[in-house]
């Protein structure tokens, strides 16, 4: 493969990691400029505040400090204000990650030992439903929002993995590695710098 192959291979994938991890986290992915909750075939939009430190920015899903946070959902379904709704936070203690989905809860079986908060089900039928917590530690948690069907035995899940404090890098740094590495292998064995200084020789002598 060639360097220039190469490079637009690796850019390539760069951007569809970064896309699928922006976008997508669990059940709450981007709508534009706001981000979507998705709990069965139930829609809200979700924000997470930290008014203490960030005043009024707004969050998806990492948050960058260890203190008190407003997570909101706003219902875009009137049904969902017809049914109770609990939301629950766990630590992520096993790193199961960005791609865990309701399977993975399930597995665990009783989650009250991860459990950091948790709001029993209540019916919110203003259609805003806010939660108010205090983080002690940073780390990897876990969200989960479960809500009833206004007519039928059943219930719908919503699951979304986020970090709180310090940045998850991932395996960006590596990522930006290679980059510099397949950019050198082009400046030097690709002729990058040879042409640099040909032309640095024909400015010298105009």
């Amino acid at each position: 493969m060639s360097v220039a192959k190469l490079r637009y291979a690796l850019v390539a994938f760069i951007s569809c990691c970064f896309c699928a991890s922006v976008f997508a986290h669990g059940n709450v992915v981007a709508e534009g400029d706001r981000c979507l909750i998705q709990i069965g075939f139930y829609d809200a939009h979700f924000t997470i505040f930290q008014p203490q430190t960030r005043d009024h920015r707004e969050f998806c899903e990492d948050i960058p400090d260890v203190t008190e946070s407003v997570f909101v959902m706003e219902y875009l379904h009137d049904s969902l204000r017809e049914v109770p709704v609990d939301f629950r936070i766990i630590r992520d203690r096993e790193n199961r990650g960005r791609f865990v989905n309701w399977d993975d809860i399930k597995a665990i079986g009783d989650l009250t030992v991860d459990t950091v908060y948790y709001q029993p089900p209540i019916t919110q039928q203003d259609g805003v439903f806010p939660i108010l917590h205090h983080f002690d530690s940073p780390g990897d948690y876990i969200g989960i929002v479960t809500a009833a069907h206004p007519t039928k035995d059943l219930r719908y899940s919503a699951v979304f993995p986020f970090r709180v404090g310090d940045s998850d890098w991932g395996y960006w740094p590596l990522f930006i590695l290679l980059l510099l590495i397949v950019q050198a292998n082009y400046w030097v064995m690709g002729g990058g710098y040879s042409k640099w200084r040909e032309k640095r020789r024909r400015v010298q002598e105009n």
